[in-house]
């Protein structure tokens, strides 16, 4: 079974190399590695880990914590590999159907950004939704319109109880015009970083061009 492991490490040589070694010795395969963030020292990385049958998820944390500095941010079951170099796959895939492209858009963020789902939402309501979005009539959105992309709180009363009873960790940021919305979710964390926000504003930015207003 494949798990997306964040770890906040030492951002200086050998200390990947030493998390990769303890995974390793409990039995656990790297399928890919991505750099999410690096702040003040540290980095912040993303892990996709292949572990035998039978083995629990807590092994993993134990596992990397044993490097000295490494900390664990969050561990949950993840299917694939990260697909974090597939931003310009999707805009090609919009401008090749601008007709269909809120649809082609809300679909492919969550691949590249590790969400558990997206909305596009609009004055009117949902625009487009992409797989194992939560299927909800009418969302109260306090926050539109929506100037810039933002991490927002999941415990606001907006949020719907079983987002907040799935931990779900929430970002947004505006398509082309304050008007429209992708908000995106990640239910059970692990958190939004600045990094990842403002991958998600570029990447939004960029594929507004080619969306129908």
């Amino acid at each position: 079974m494949s798990f997306l492991i964040r770890v906040q490490l030492p951002d200086s040589p050998g200390t990947l190399g030493a998390v990769a070694t303890a995974l390793g010795a409990i039995g656990a395969d790297i399928l890919s590695v991505d750099v999410v963030e690096r702040v003040g020292g540290l980095a912040i990385d993303d892990l996709v880990v292949e572990l035998p049958g039978g083995r629990l998820p807590d092994v993993l944390i134990t596992a990397a914590e044993s490097v000295t500095g490494v900390e664990v941010d969050a561990v949950r079951p993840y299917a694939g590999v990260l697909d974090t170099h597939r931003e310009l796959e999707l805009v090609e895939e919009v401008a090749a159907d601008p007709a269909h492209g809120l649809s082609i858009f809300t679909e492919g963020v969550p691949k590249i950004i590790r969400a558990g789902w997206a909305l596009m939402v609009g004055p009117s309501g949902r625009l487009a939704a992409s797989t194992a979005a939560p299927e909800l009539q009418e969302l109260d959105l306090p926050w539109m319109p929506l100037a810039r992309a933002t991490v927002l709180d999941g415990e606001e009363g907006w949020v719907p109880p079983t987002w907040r009873e799935l931990g779900t960790e929430l970002a947004a940021t505006p398509v082309g015009k304050p008007e429209r919305v992708l908000l995106v979710g990640r239910p059970g964390g692990p958190m939004f970083r600045a990094a990842e926000v403002a991958r998600l504003a570029h990447l939004a930015g960029i594929v507004s061009v080619v969306l129908p207003d």
